[in-house]
């Protein structure tokens, strides 16, 4: 509607206006002529100054109106006119490209298929819109999607493809017509762009070869009514029997207000199951659930809401995430400074964990002048473990994968022990836990240690500066952080481990601790009978691990309390999970990554091994090589190769072809010593991205068209498609001048200020 007036009132659709120059067209004479004219107008007008009963106002009424009628008429005759490059007929290439990909099966528009609009308009040598440009261009035609070919007949359309590669199809066109008078590219596509690489070099390429994008976007917008499953975060890694907390992020348009199931399953079996209330249109609601992982090996988790009637896209519902369950023993050093209760029942709680092992080191009497320290060692692996008390050096200290520091003094280690602690976090990237008693923190002389600097909490360097000691009993109870966090968990639903933190006895502590530091996360917290807040539980990154606070002496009464069932299980579900917690993601000396782990076949795959010696030194002079099996079982050696980037990295790439699992594990020697082994895996599926986010991406069609001088059209009016591209300047073109002085609206301006200067004048009795 607006462009019919808009052409009715200047005599050529805008597009004509926004690609001409405008210029005059009148004769030198002519434009004399006109400034001759324009000076004797002035004067006469002037000559309203000398006219009788008239007012000021109406003078300037009627001057004002005379003036606007001889400038419409001094525009006529300077003659104005467009200046256009108009490409010519048959001369000119244009290029086309049709999206190909699952994406266009959506249908979002009147119910039919995207895909309609692109076999109704190109599958025929006599579709509407192919004829109309053939009329004045040589059509050249491309199908798009994870690769780009050329379309030499609607059958080789399948809108099967599993990705949408819009720059690699902008590239393979625009080197395909290098050399030939190219007017333009035609991009039809719903914007669903699911590569990795950015427009912005495909963008700044046809800039530099001046080839404008004339893109067509296909769909709606908004969809009217869509449930996604946007996000899930899974661990790439788990250990058989942990608890997991993940969060699944679901948007959605058409269903507010509903309660609706989230399913998880595990390999077809259903692992739970929970409610979600549906967020306002367009919003997106995270859900937390919580699942056991209890078998070994790849195991695959989908995470779906069940199709609801009218849904547009019912396969986006659904996330499927794979995390590796390993079934090892994870191995701890637990020294304690003196015997206690704390370290029976911490020992006991992990009996029945079969992947944490833990050795305490405890100490049975101090070193005297004529005696060396005495320990008690068990659960130690061989007779000379730790048989002359806390490790000397760095690699007998990182062979472990966790350290807990039960109540014992800062001055019973060597300064190079300290050190040692520090650097099992920092460089190790080991778990480190602080426990509370009466020669731990600052009261057990930590503060201005290497250790203290690993620790979330602050400590003063000067120790315990309080005026006597300190002792208070806490309630403990989980803290904003901690509400979600797996250490936490003491129930199935968050509500319900809420509940069950109130039922527990309060504990002792000897140890205040009033902050923590700014990077730190307070998980547990407490409030003593005095109505003090205690920080109870905090835990902070340092380095490559984690170091942890638990400033508590008898988390025991939380199995042996009078109030505590003999049959209740909270104490040794509580420590099993924090100390899984605590050596998650603790590396080995070889650690491997794969990226991206799908991918579609033949899609490079790029293996990254960060490699280590027995002290965590990184190793750039080491053998590394990726043994990668096949699903069929077709073995292949692949090489990797220090990256000189970063100290201890390697990196090699290979193509998977099969669909499937493929296995992937990495050995690193150095002078014919292994230093260490690492797994990894590689799914190999076709792609469905293409359905994730899938309204018609308008934004990302318009940048592309309006940052190389094209233009943006909807499918449901292309009217304009074939005059854009002929005016657009490129290729064989002619110059063809549009003269404007004829354009309805200056004859109307004409009328309009002579009508009114009449009309004024009859009004105000001056006719």
């Amino acid at each position: 509607m607006f462009e019919s007036v808009y052409q009715f009132l200047f005599k050529y659709p805008s597009l004509v206006f926004e690609q001409g120059d405008f210029v005059w067209g009148s004769s030198r004479w002519m434009a004399g002529f006109v400034l001759v004219a324009a000076g004797a107008a002035v004067y006469a007008l002037l000559t309203y100054r000398r006219v009788q009963g008239q007012s000021p106002r109406d003078r300037a009424v009627l001057i004002g109106l005379r003036v606007a009628a001889l400038g419409v008429l001094a525009i006529c005759l300077f003659r104005p006119m467009l200046v256009l490059k108009v490409a010519v007929p048959q001369q000119n290439f244009v290029g086309v490209l049709l999206d190909d990909s699952r994406s266009m099966q959506v249908a979002d528009v009147e119910g039919a298929p995207r895909s309609s609009y692109i076999t109704e308009n190109f599958a025929t040598p006599d579709a509407p819109l192919l004829t109309k440009l053939s009329d004045k261009f040589v059509v050249r035609t491309y199908r798009f999607s994870s690769s780009t070919e050329r379309l030499n007949s609607s059958d080789d359309l399948s809108f099967g493809g599993t990705g949408t590669r819009l720059s690699d199809a902008l590239g393979r066109a625009r080197d395909e017509l290098a050399g030939l008078p190219l007017s333009g590219l035609i991009v039809l596509s719903d914007g669903a762009d699911t590569s990795e690489v950015t427009l912005d070099t495909s963008i700044a390429m046809l800039k530099a070869e001046s080839i404008p994008v004339f893109t067509i976007g296909i769909g709606e917008e908004k969809m009217a009514r869509d449930i996604q499953v946007s996000r899930v975060e899974t661990p790439r890694q788990a250990l058989k029997g942990s608890f997991l907390v993940v969060d699944v992020v679901i948007t959605q348009t058409g269903f507010e207000g509903q309660t609706l199931p989230l399913i998880i399953e595990s390999e077809g079996r259903v692992v739970d199951t929970q409610d979600v209330a549906m967020p306002d249109d367009g919003e997106a609601v995270t859900v937390r659930v919580r699942f056991k992982v209890d078998e070994e090996g790849l195991r695959r988790f989908k995470f779906r809401i069940p199709e609801q009637a009218g849904e547009q896209v019912p396969q986006n519902n659904a996330r499927e995430n794979v995390i590796e369950v390993l079934d090892r023993r994870i191995k701890l050093l637990y020294l304690e400074g003196e015997p206690r209760f704390e370290a029976k029942f911490i020992k006991q709680a992990l009996e029945s964990d079969p992947n944490i092992q833990v050795v305490l080191l405890q100490r049975t009497a101090a070193a005297t002048p004529s005696a060396p320290t005495k320990f008690l060692r068990i659960g130690i692996d061989t007779p000379d473990e730790l048989i002359e008390g806390f490790p000397l050096k760095e690699e007998d200290l990182f062979e472990y994968s966790g350290l807990i520091l039960g109540s014992v003094e800062a001055s019973a280690f060597t300064v190079e022990q300290l050190r040692m602690i520090a650097d099992f976090v920092s460089k190790r990237g080991g778990g480190l836990l602080a426990l509370g008693g009466r020669r731990a923190f600052a009261e057990g002389g930590w503060g201005g240690t290497p250790v203290a600097e690993a620790l979330p909490i602050a400590l003063d360097a000067g120790g315990d500066v309080r005026a006597g000691p300190y002792f208070s009993h806490v309630v403990v109870e989980p803290a904003r952080a901690g509400l979600t966090h797996p250490v936490a968990q003491l129930a199935d639903t968050e509500q319900a481990s809420v509940e069950a933190w109130g039922t527990l006895p309060s504990l002792t502590t000897v140890n205040r601790i009033d902050a923590v530091k700014p990077g730190a996360t307070v998980l547990l917290q407490g409030e003593d009978e005095l109505g003090r807040d205690q920080i109870v539980l905090s835990a902070q990154r340092y380095g490559r691990g984690k170091a942890v606070a638990f400033a508590v002496q008898d988390s025991w009464l939380w199995r042996m309390h009078a109030t505590m069932a003999v049959t209740d299980e909270t104490h040794h579900h509580f420590w099993q999970r924090l100390l899984r917690w605590i050596v998650d993601g603790v590396p080995g000396h070889v650690e491997v990554t794969a990226s991206p782990e799908r991918v579609e076949p033949r899609e490079p795959v790029t293996l990254t091994a960060q490699v280590a010696d027995k002290k965590y030194d990184d190793v750039n002079d080491a053998r590394v090589v990726a043994v990668v099996r096949s699903p069929t079982g077709a073995v292949t050696d692949v090489p990797l190769s220090w990256t000189v980037k970063r100290d201890g990295e390697f990196q090699a790439s290979f193509v998977p072809t099969e669909e499937g699992t493929y296995d992937v594990r990495i050995t690193a020697t150095k002078d014919g010593e292994t230093l260490g082994t690492s797994a990894s895996h590689v799914r190999t599926a076709p792609s469905d991205r293409e359905y994730f986010d899938p309204a018609m991406r308008g934004a990302l069609l318009r940048r592309l068209a309006e940052e190389t001088d094209g233009a943006f059209f909807r499918a449901a009016d292309t009217s304009g498609l074939s005059d854009a591209l002929t005016l657009s300047g490129r290729g064989v073109t002619v110059v063809e001048e549009k003269d404007l002085w004829d354009m309805p609206v200056l004859f109307l301006l004409l009328v309009t200020s002579t009508g009114s200067e009449w009309l004024y004048r009859r009004a105000r009795g001056l006719a």
